[in-house]
């Protein structure tokens, strides 16, 4: 509609950053562990379905549905094929930095992804600076349930992470989140919560 643009997408922000998260309540998942199995590979085949070029019209139409995004096909199909408007005259087709659904490992459930949002809960006072996240993470983060359901549909061993970390972060400030080492990121911020 020429009414907004692209100033950035998030990958530039925070490359193959996550995006979004299932979660089930534990009571659920204890009372129905083939229920969440199954859920869970019902996510990872639509994930790889999304992730496929010649799919992204039809996952635009369905996402143009007003109980989704809502908004006209013609005014997300280019996004969602990864062709993004700048406003200055500058378009990228195909742009490196567009969401990924499936591919570089983007549906696993990375324990470091989860170390830097707490990580980050900590830098803004929502949790204490003492809290222990290792725990939290412990209790709360199901690869298993995942491991499991890549079990089922047969994926390949290239398609399943070897470590529960996806290693040194990188952000487009210079900024870097070592999962061995969360301090250090907290260290390196000047904008922080007040104390």
């Amino acid at each position: 509609q020429k009414i907004g643009y692209t100033a950035n997408t998030t990958g530039e922000l925070w490359h193959n950053h996550p995006e979004k998260a299932f979660a089930l309540r534990s009571d659920y998942v204890v009372e129905n562990p083939n229920a969440a199995k199954a859920l869970t590979m019902a996510i990872m085949e639509a994930q790889q379905f999304c992730e496929k070029a010649e799919n992204k019209e039809e996952v635009a139409k369905i996402c143009s549905q007003r109980r989704w995004i809502g908004a006209p096909y013609k005014d997300i199909v280019d996004r969602m094929k990864g062709n993004f408007a700048y406003g200055t005259g500058k378009v990228v087709e195909n742009h490196p930095e567009q969401m990924r659904y499936w591919d570089d490992h983007a549906s696993y459930p990375f324990q470091s992804h989860d170390l830097w949002f707490l990580t980050e809960n900590k830098r803004w006072g929502y949790v204490p600076a003492d809290f222990d996240s290792q725990a939290l993470i412990a209790k709360v983060n199901r690869e298993d349930i995942w491991r499991a359901a890549a079990g089922e549909l047969n994926l390949p061993a290239e398609l399943i992470p070897t470590s529960t970390s996806r290693g040194v972060e990188k952000f487009f400030d210079g900024k870097v989140f070592d999962p061995e080492n969360p301090q250090a990121y907290l260290d390196s911020l000047t904008i922080k919560a007040l104390a």
